[in-house]
């Protein structure tokens, strides 16, 4: 079953309350012709490969620890980190613990 997008003004919960996860799938919380935003959960271990989006982007750990591999340098963000990258940039990541992610992307015109 697909989750639907949040519409404006409406309220998404990304963590419950006592800070665990709603459901365990990563999704697309919105996306409009300039902006998307997804939660991406990655358990530990699992790794999301190296690419490379046009626009901008912004990663902010929510819980657990992500090892992000940015041009080829390692960094570890941890729960409550914010890592902004320039469009174009080749970046991968891997969950050291389990981890959930707020991912946001510029969406860049052609």
């Amino acid at each position: 079953m697909a989750i639907p997008h949040a519409s404006s003004g409406q309220v998404v919960e990304i963590l419950s309350s006592d800070g665990s996860l709603p459901s365990d799938q990563s999704y697309a919380v919105f996306k409009s012709e300039q902006l998307e935003v997804m939660r991406l959960v990655l358990p530990a271990g699992k790794a999301f490969p190296p690419h490379r989006v046009a626009g901008e982007i912004t990663v902010q750990c929510l819980s657990g620890r992500l090892e992000l591999n940015v041009d080829g340098a390692r960094q570890v963000l941890r729960a409550g980190q914010l890592m902004f990258l320039r469009g174009g940039v080749q970046h991968g990541l891997v969950g050291i613990e389990d981890a959930i992610a707020l991912v946001t992307i510029v969406l860049a015109k052609p």
